[in-house]
């Protein structure tokens, strides 16, 4: 990368041209101003002393006029001219007296005074006279002389000037330090934005192992702990991902196996009957089995894409879970369960997908008859709570240790110990679609006891009735 592109010698050029312009600035307001304040203050001194000077000079008798002008120069400091009038038409004056010894040529025809004698006032202002800058004060006296004080203003021109000089020469220091810093500071800057570029390549070509460290506090140090919140995600999902492909592989894989190993020895002729009845009936079950998985995946890639919708219409849970209950009254005889409904004669109704919330039924009906031991009762329920709706599937098991309830509901989890047959999906499709109705599942667990709950809006009329019939209350078995 050329190094005059860089964030440095970009940052190095922009505070040294903010310094450049601050000095500009300095030289064009600062320095005139204070020039402007030294003259007029000069030029002030030089007015008050004016009138008492003029005074003396016109009392003063011709042989001590000399002394009484020196003695002028020596108290203002300036120098003291005493004009007086030579011709009135037109206005001509000339120099009677000066405190300047040597020559009194270059006041002869001074602006300041012939202005004065000619307005009658006293007049002030900066002249040049020989390449040089003077003040003067001009005051005319009753009888028509004027008093001129002249005084140099090489002294303050030349503090100004040194001024300036200084200014320069600090400002160029400033300039190289202000070069100097903006590059140093804007390198380590931008080498903590690299370490986020390499980051952001790590992450993006699916190196989620080395996590994002920048210890500041500033603005980037907000996004380097965005980056890692990122990565933390992104390797969470990548665990996820590589999780889901092998258990989906091997969901897959068990049936297809065992439906090969099954064909082969069909093909044994000297298969009896029975036997060949007993193979096609566990054929049938595998068969069943990846149908089942199939379309559970189908819903979960359904699901994620976003392509999956649900209708919202009022539904009767009550219903609903009578409907359960005749589905699986064969099954729970068969696996010697005690399938029931308590409160069927309440009617709950809810906001959601008939279709959907069955499904949702089957799931948690089916979990609570396959993974609890024969005999085990299991009871369904529709209850109201607050301005909810439940449909509540309980067993009398021996519940879900309390380190699994965080998991119970990511897909292909299953408990240790539990059923094989079971693929670990039905609980993360029971949740989603439970969200995407706008309710969720809920997972009460306690020793002896498990309590899963589809939560769903209830409608309108359900809310009212809730709160004024406080009797009915979601469903227990303590």
């Amino acid at each position: 990368m050329n190094p005059l592109r860089s964030v440095g010698a970009r940052l190095g050029l922009g505070l040294a041209v903010v310094v450049a312009a601050a000095l500009v600035l300095v030289d064009l307001i600062v320095v005139p101003s204070l020039e402007r304040k030294l003259t007029n203050a000069k030029l002030a001194q030089l007015r008050e002393a004016a009138p008492s000077v003029g005074v003396g000079l016109a009392n003063s008798p011709s042989y001590a006029l000399d002394d009484t002008i020196q003695a002028a120069e020596a108290s203002t400091d300036a120098r003291v001219v005493y004009f007086t009038v030579l011709v009135y038409n037109p206005p001509t004056i000339v120099v009677r007296a000066d405190s300047n010894t040597v020559s009194s040529a270059d006041v002869e025809n001074d602006p300041l005074a012939l202005r004065a004698f000619t307005e009658f006032k006293p007049v002030s202002g900066t002249v040049t006279s020989r390449g040089e800058h003077f003040a003067e004060a001009a005051y005319p006296l009753a009888a028509g002389p004027v008093v001129l004080l002249r005084a140099s203003l090489h002294d303050s021109l030349s503090s100004i000037a040194f001024v300036r000089s200084r200014l320069v020469v600090a400002g160029l220091i400033a300039l190289g330090m202000s070069l100097l810093v903006g590059y140093v500071a804007a390198s380590i800057f931008a080498r903590r934005i690299r370490r986020l570029e390499r980051a952001a390549d790590r992450i993006a070509s699916g190196d989620f192992g080395e996590p994002v460290v920048d210890r500041g506090r500033d603005e980037l140090g907000q996004l380097a702990a965005a980056f890692e919140r990122m990565r933390q995600r992104l390797a969470q999902l990548e665990r996820a991902r590589r999780e889901f492909i092998a258990n989906a592989s091997h969901e897959l894989r068990t049936p297809l196996f065992s439906l090969a190993g099954f064909l082969e020895l069909m093909t044994d002729e000297e298969l009896d009957p029975k036997t060949q009845a007993e193979f096609m009936a566990t054929m049938r079950e595998q068969v069943e089995r990846l149908t089942k998985l199939a379309t559970e995946l189908l819903d979960l890639s359904r699901l994620d894409a976003g392509r999956l919708t649900v209708e919202r219409e009022r539904i009767d849970l009550s219903s609903l879970a009578e409907t359960l209950a005749e589905e699986f009254h064969a099954v729970a005889l068969s696996t010697d369960h005690h399938l029931a409904v308590d409160g069927g004669e309440v009617e709950v109704t809810a906001l959601g997908d008939e279709e959907r919330v069955l499904q949702i039924g089957r799931i948690l009906v089916e979990n609570a008859l396959v993974h609890t031991p024969p005999g085990t009762p299991v009871r369904l329920a529709a209850a109201r709570r607050n301005s909810s709706a439940l449909l509540a599937v309980e067993d009398e098991g021996p519940g879900i240790p309390p380190e699994h309830s965080d998991h119970i509901f990511d897909r292909f989890y299953r408990l240790e110990g539990a059923v094989a047959s079971g693929s670990g999906l039905g609980l993360a499709i029971a949740r989603e679609l439970a969200e995407l109705m706008g309710g969720s599942v809920e997972l009460e667990p306690a020793p002896g006891r498990t309590l899963f709950s589809l939560v769903l809006p209830a409608t309108p009329t359900d809310s009212a009735i809730s709160r004024e019939n406080e009797r009915v209350r979601e469903p227990s078995l303590q």
